[in-house]
């Protein structure tokens, strides 16, 4: 069986919300275990597989799945059905496949070191500024509802989380922040932060 390891409050927030888009709830075991946290509460917790201590992770068996482009890849092409995540051979799985990569690779990096207050050219260069991931989100989001076009998929749950978890500290624009609050006006997102502060 798929077993989530979530921690409440967390980046595997995200994944607890696709579970419930995908009508996965009845298929994949939560395990809800500890992590350190940046205000140093909570640790380590020896439940937790991870070999860093993080989450989410995803076990399948004896095959594991960890960061939240991979899991949200690995459900969605594991639940085609819910039609969250365009499958091979549909013309729309490079853009999936490529928002899933910017997010991880690009996004995440740029929102950590802008609240982070660094800068560098190096890091620039390497991941793009702050900005320039916005102009690049705004360019997609001023011309379609979300980022595949006019229907939600697990490529708008992932790229929307940081402006769920920040909201104000991270500066939008009106296309931006209209499509955040889309991606939020879900039964699956309410659920989920019911889920973790009941």
């Amino acid at each position: 069986m798929l077993t989530l390891y979530h921690a409440p409050n967390s980046r595997s927030t995200s994944i607890l919300q696709l579970i419930d888009e995908l009508g996965a709830t009845d298929q994949v075991a939560i395990r809800t275990v500890n992590i350190q946290r940046q205000d140093g509460s909570g640790g380590t917790d020896p439940a937790n597989p991870h070999p860093e201590g993080k989450v989410p992770y995803l076990t399948d068996g004896e095959d594991y799945v960890h960061e939240r482009g991979a899991i949200t890849l690995y459900l969605t092409d594991r639940f085609p059905d819910a039609g969250l995540g365009p499958v091979v051979g549909d013309p729309r799985r490079g853009r999936y496949l490529s928002w899933l990569g910017w997010y991880q690779g690009v996004f995440e990096p740029v929102t950590i070191l802008r609240w982070a207050q660094l800068d560098h050219p190096a890091l620039r260069a390497t991941f793009r500024d702050y900005d320039a991931a916005i102009a690049r989100l705004d360019q997609v989001l001023s011309a379609q509802p979300y980022l595949l076009g006019d229907a939600f998929s697990a490529a708008d749950l992932l790229c929307a989380s940081p402006f769920a978890w920040f909201g104000d500290q991270m500066p939008v624009t009106p296309a931006i922040r209209d499509w955040v609050a889309r991606c939020q006006d879900r039964d699956a997102a309410r659920a989920a932060a019911a889920a973790d502060n009941p």
